[in-house]
């Protein structure tokens, strides 16, 4: 009896000692601090946070003017000859031969204008919040570069963008982009048949009509 005693509190004692060096079990990882929690909000709201516009923008003008201006005047004078100074018994003066005097003249202006513009651009764009407003408004600036079979296409895009009109996807449209300005420039091989040549520029300058 007393060497059972002995034994449970020898195996009581070596457990003792050995639990600083045995580490629990869990049925649950541990979580690394680098991975994304599964309730966090990735929507842009900090310096340096980025953003994607999606950006679709379309414009379409059509401006018609038409002028029609007349005027027509016609005028016509008649001199019997009598100069109307006479007495009693004859005319002072002569009869003078009569006449009739007439004048017609017309002015007459036509114009007609009409100006079409359609356009449309729709693409997505990635922007850096560079700024926070003291009303918590982020400014957002952003570039894009493209350079495919020689032709070269640069899209340069800022704005003010309100936190609320941010999509749970981290996006919002270019439509809800308050000061939104959007800047294309095009280069490479499609460039000159994108804009006129040199004599076509000069005859629309000189040009009279």
């Amino acid at each position: 009896m007393n060497n059972r005693i002995v034994l449970r509190l020898a195996l009581t004692f070596l457990l003792f000692c050995l639990a600083d060096h045995l580490q629990a079990g869990s049925i649950w990882t541990k979580r690394d601090r680098n991975m994304k929690q599964l309730y966090a909000d990735d929507v842009a709201r900090q310096i340096g946070d980025i953003l994607t516009i999606k950006i679709t923008e379309a414009s379409k003008v059509d401006n018609k003017a038409k002028r029609d201006l007349k005027k027509e005047t016609s005028r016509s004078n008649t001199f019997d000859g009598e100069l109307g100074i006479t007495t009693p018994n004859h005319n002072i003066l002569p009869r003078m031969p009569g006449f009739t005097m007439s004048a017609e003249s017309s002015n007459e202006l036509k114009g007609k204008a009409d100006y079409k513009d359609e356009r449309s651009f729709v693409d997505c764009i990635t922007v850096v919040v560079e700024d926070v407003l003291p009303n918590g408004n982020l400014v957002v600036i952003g570039t894009r570069s493209r350079n495919i079979a020689g032709d070269k296409q640069a899209i340069e895009v800022s704005g003010i963008v309100r936190p609320s009109d941010i999509a749970f996807d981290n996006t919002i449209k270019s439509e809800q982009v308050a000061n939104f300005s959007i800047v294309t420039m095009l280069g490479g091989v499609s460039e000159p048949y994108n804009r006129p040549g040199w004599l076509g520029s000069i005859f629309d300058r000189i040009w009279p009509f």
